[in-house]
């Protein structure tokens, strides 16, 4: 049976700071462990914008897990959709082989709440071999458990530098609006956010050009 991890972590910025914010998260030191994003689709569909991403991460295991896992690195998909009317980004991630080893399903949904921005965090972890299932399943959770912190440090890293004058509990300085009752249309912040990504995208590409023409 698979293992349930669940978290909540609050962010000390607005909903409008944080979607944006996201296409960004990487590089960060925190999270060396990403190598690459590359962008398979994105479209906007009734006024929300939906894309996939193929990430790619290092396989780090301990000495026991080489028997099982000899991969250097490992695919993750994952599938997101923004509603900035509603004010709701969800995200969907899944590894990409070695399944029946070890198999991570995840889903966050990024809420707005009174300045700040709610992440609320599900993943399933499973693993399919034999007489090593509940070893590599404990295993798996611990290291997804460690990986949240590191990540919610490396975002919180990366909205500090985007917005310097946010507040603690005070949202994140300056605010875009978006949506009914004025501000930013709709349509011009699905526009960011999509520039956003693909900037992300060619800037994950740039970095791993330059480590590879360095080495």
């Amino acid at each position: 049976m698979a293992r349930y991890f669940e978290n909540t972590t609050t962010f000390n910025f607005s909903w409008d700071q944080v979607a944006c914010g996201y296409w960004k998260r990487y590089p960060n030191p925190q999270s060396t462990h990403v190598l690459s994003e590359d962008t398979w689709s994105r479209q906007v569909r009734d006024g929300c914008l939906y894309t996939k991403r193929v990430l790619t991460k290092t396989n780090r295991v301990p000495k026991w897990g080489e028997r099982f896992f000899n991969a250097k690195s490992v695919k993750i998909i994952e599938e997101s959709i923004v509603d900035p009317k509603e004010k709701v980004l969800v995200t969907y991630t899944r590894n990409l082989g070695y399944t029946k080893v070890m198999s991570v399903v995840e889903r966050v949904e990024y809420r707005s709440l009174g300045g700040q921005t709610v992440a609320r965090r599900s993943a399933w972890i499973d693993s399919q071999v034999f007489g090593f299932s509940r070893a590599i399943r404990a295993f798996g959770v611990d290291r997804f458990r460690k990986n949240c912190t590191q990540m919610v440090n490396g975002f919180n890293d990366v909205l500090h530098a985007m917005f310097p004058r946010a507040a603690p509990g005070a949202g994140a300085g300056a605010s875009v609006g978006v949506g009914a009752g004025g501000g930013v249309p709709v349509r011009e912040a699905l526009r960011e956010m999509r520039d956003a990504a693909a900037a992300a995208t060619d800037r994950a590409k740039h970095n791993v050009l330059s480590s590879v023409n360095t080495t």
